[in-house]
């Protein structure tokens, strides 16, 4: 019985102890300007995000000059092990140009482990949905707005047709288009470079 019970109070310090972390990494990442990215890494990284998406997918280049703003994080980094945490910078662009710079914030429990990174793009093809946004102080997924998430594979094209939501988000991984992807409860926040 008492082996038991330490067993189980271990394990709740472990719980603990991973949890504490994850907070300490995340908000470390948020306040930290050696964590940070500079400004022109991230307009470089927007860059060849932009260029490898209009490559891979058919129309994209097409659709994005129709956007009202769009929102890229090249590199969205996620780390779980039974509680998960993610973290990425990126620019938001209106008509080509890098107007202010995003962080995005997400906390997941349940059965994870390991870590990966994708890379998201919110595109904006409403001017209401955008100043919302815009206006926001830490604007959440699913709480402030919803997002559409496209589901397109590599080489495949976007029907333009057939998106009408105000925001619509492509994510990435290695390997293509992440397809069972949620970014409901994902935390979006102005930061200052």
């Amino acid at each position: 019985m008492k082996f038991k019970q330490a067993k189980i109070k271990k394990r709740i310090w472990i719980v603990f102890c991973i949890i504490t972390l994850m907070a300490f990494y995340l908000t470390g990442f948020q306040s930290s300007e050696s964590y940070a990215a500079t400004v022109k890494e991230i307009n470089v990284s927007v860059d060849v995000t932009l260029k490898n998406f209009y490559k891979n997918v058919k129309g994209a280049k097409e659709y994005l000059k129709t956007a009202k703003g769009v929102l890229v994080f090249p590199s969205v980094y996620k780390a779980g092990f039974g509680i998960g945490g993610e973290y990425g910078e990126g620019a938001l662009r209106i008509r080509g140009k890098t107007v202010e710079y995003y962080s995005t914030v997400a906390g997941s429990l349940g059965f994870q482990f390991g870590a990966q990174k994708k890379t998201l793009i919110l595109v904006f093809t409403k001017k209401d949905a955008l100043k919302e946004f815009r206006e926001s102080n830490g604007w959440k997924a699913g709480v402030d707005g919803s997002v559409a998430l496209v589901t397109v594979g590599i080489g495949g094209s976007i029907d333009t047709t057939n998106i009408k939501d105000p925001i619509v988000a492509f994510a990435f991984d290695q390997k293509g288009l992440m397809y069972n992807l949620t970014i409901e409860g994902s935390k979006f926040s102005k930061i200052q470079k």
